[in-house]
């Protein structure tokens, strides 16, 4: 097939779409316009507004992410994305980005969630 051109895990980004300077964090989820989320696979610094560089970006696959504290969560619950606040939430009106794939609790202490990246656009 000629028009193939990949599997479509993984992605490469221009810097500039995901921060205008400091640093793209390995590891970090980033949600692009508004409709596809992915996380970074590496630490890129990003000088100034360096349209240069380029960060892959994971699309599908199961992490660990910073969930918001005050919510439960349960296997199989749907996962969003909250952009302003930088972390995964059950709250409906962000951005679905996966399922949770290990139940945590509401505590302030449970910060992180485990999920499984749909790796569409929402």
């Amino acid at each position: 097939m000629k028009n193939f051109i990949a599997q479509g895990d993984f992605i490469n980004v221009p810097t500039d779409e995901l921060v205008l300077g400091g640093s793209i964090i390995g590891g970090t989820g980033y949600l692009l316009g508004g409709g596809l989320f992915g996380v970074a696979t590496t630490t890129v610094e990003v000088p100034g507004m360096d349209a240069g560089k380029e960060c892959v970006l994971a699309l599908t696959g199961v992490f660990d992410l910073p969930k918001a504290p005050s919510q439960a969560w349960y296997v199989g619950a749907r996962i969003y994305w909250d952009g302003a606040a930088s972390q995964a939430t059950t709250t409906e009106t962000e951005y679905y980005i996966g399922i949770a794939v290990l139940a945590t609790g509401a505590t302030a202490a449970e910060i992180t969630g485990r999920v499984r990246l749909n790796g569409i656009a929402v």
